[in-house]
């Protein structure tokens, strides 16, 4: 018997039965046990949602490293770690869902659970594994850290909007699970577009009602691995980030801003008062040209929306003579509102002479064959070499006005390189996301002024720099998000 399924027996007797119980409730203890028995561990497939880019599969890789030596120490039969990135050539393979057929079918024989990580997130595996242990494996499940919405979001379309903190959705961060029969699952997307997966997954599982919801496991966390909280979890977050060497320089970003005439006295000042003095290389582009700011007018006229004529002019300007020869670029709208301290932090783990494209990840059609774009409120992020790959490869806008973040997301999937995705991101305001996900962040970037006070936001979520504690209270371990 080994050293696991000792702890795992004690563990199920110790937390179901209870001598004091009357007879009626230890019946139901004892009822209780005929699931509760501790599952060989190659009944557990961990899926760790990585990503392409070197920087993520050495993480995703060392991550692995450390679920195999657990195993290698409790039993001769491990379970299988995948890398979500690599089980296909589909790019899109990120949003889960068009995958879980495949998981199933290749899967659903002998295995009983699957579990999926994130490159941050640790495991204590025997203590994950008497969680298992308590959830019948036959039965449809759907485990982890419950969100919610304080309010409808855009970013949930509004989903659940005479109560939207009914529905629970899962924190990525602190891992989540799937009972093999709750990924037998082949309904089509109910949307075209990825938009926060965590939501959707649920969504999609839940399938009004004829799934299971999230069932909340309090030992998946997010607190600090070396917090006197995180003694009870069977997952944590590191207390402190990737050692990526020193934060970028100030002099290797150029910064784009895009703004329009009419918004130069609403808009502008705000960058002004917060983050403008952060940026040793930053234009304000206009359809005006304002000496008073100053903004230049790329020739572009100015669009509703879409504004793609205008950030291919900035791509253009990019790789000209006429701006400093930087290593990246930072394209954002004139309602962006954004650390570029930490920005600097996060950029020292990419190497600039790759193709990077960095940015809060969306998603079209990707059940169809469709694209990754990085969506463009919460800032794009380019190296010098995908601008110059992207302008090579004849790329160009259909219209002045069309989608620009998602026309570039055409052209990368054409070239094959990856959208690189950050949680740190955000294309909405703080309000718009679960409190409890915002609480393990150091953030880099919020968008939208609607309805806030932009200063004040800017003031308690990114003024701080990324060494110290963050206003608001924000959990300093954060850090390892980055």
């Amino acid at each position: 018997m080994t050293k696991m399924t000792v702890a795992l027996i004690l563990s199920c007797s110790q937390k179901v039965i209870d001598w004091h119980d009357p007879f009626s409730q230890y019946a139901n203890s004892l009822s209780s046990l005929s699931f509760c028995v501790p599952p060989d561990l190659r009944e557990i497939v961990f899926i760790i949602q990585s990503q392409s880019n070197y920087f993520h599969v050495r993480q995703a890789e060392r991550r692995r490293a450390d679920l195999l030596k657990q195993a290698h120490s409790l039993t001769e039969k491990p379970p299988l770690v995948l890398l979500l990135h690599s089980l296909s050539d589909n790019e899109g393979d990120w949003s889960i869902l068009p995958l879980l057929p495949y998981l199933s079918y290749s899967f659903g024989k002998n295995s009983s659970w699957i579990v999926f990580l994130e490159e941050e997130t640790n495991v204590k595996m025997t203590k994950l594994v008497q969680v298992l242990a308590k959830f019948d494996k036959n039965k449809e499940w759907f485990l982890g850290k419950p969100l919610h919405d304080k309010e409808s979001t855009i970013i949930h379309h509004y989903a659940f909007a005479e109560n939207p903190s009914v529905f629970k959705y899962p924190d990525f961060a602190a891992a989540w699970a799937l009972s093999i029969p709750s990924s037998l699952r082949d309904e089509p997307l109910k949307s075209d577009f990825t938009i926060d997966l965590k939501h959707e997954v649920a969504l999609y599982i839940w399938d009004n009602g004829k799934g299971p919801h999230l069932t909340a496991v309090p030992e998946l966390c997010t607190e600090p691995e070396d917090s006197p909280q995180a003694q009870h979890c069977a997952t944590s977050l590191s207390s402190e980030p990737p050692l990526c060497g020193e934060p970028v320089n100030k002099e290797d970003i150029f910064v784009a801003v895009k703004t329009c005439r009419k918004f130069h006295s609403e808009r502008v000042p705000v960058i002004k008062k917060t983050w403008e003095k952060d940026a040793l290389f930053l234009e304000y582009y206009s359809d005006h040209a304002d000496p008073s700011i100053p903004t230049i007018n790329l020739g572009v006229p100015n669009t509703e929306r879409g504004h793609c004529g205008k950030t291919f002019a900035i791509l253009q300007r990019f790789l000209s003579s006429t701006v400093p020869n930087t290593k990246w670029l930072l394209v954002v709208d004139d309602d962006t509102l954004i650390s570029l301290p930490r920005l600097q932090v996060l950029l020292s783990c990419y190497d600039p002479s790759e193709p990077v494209c960095l940015g809060e990840r969306y998603g079209y059609g990707l059940s169809q064959g469709g694209y990754s774009y990085i969506t463009g409120g919460g800032g794009m992020v380019f190296s010098r070499e995908a601008v110059v790959q992207l302008l090579n490869s004849g790329c160009k806008c259909y219209s002045n006005d069309a989608p620009d973040d998602m026309v570039l997301g055409m052209c990368l999937n054409a070239l094959g390189l990856p959208v690189t995705h950050s949680p740190l991101f955000h294309q909405a305001r703080p309000e718009d996301y679960a409190r409890d996900f915002l609480a393990h962040q150091v953030p880099i970037s919020f968008h939208k002024h609607w309805n806030i006070d932009p200063v004040a936001v800017f003031n308690k979520w990114l003024k701080d720099d990324f060494r110290a504690k963050p206003s608001g209270g924000l959990n300093k371990s954060a850090k390892t998000e980055l």
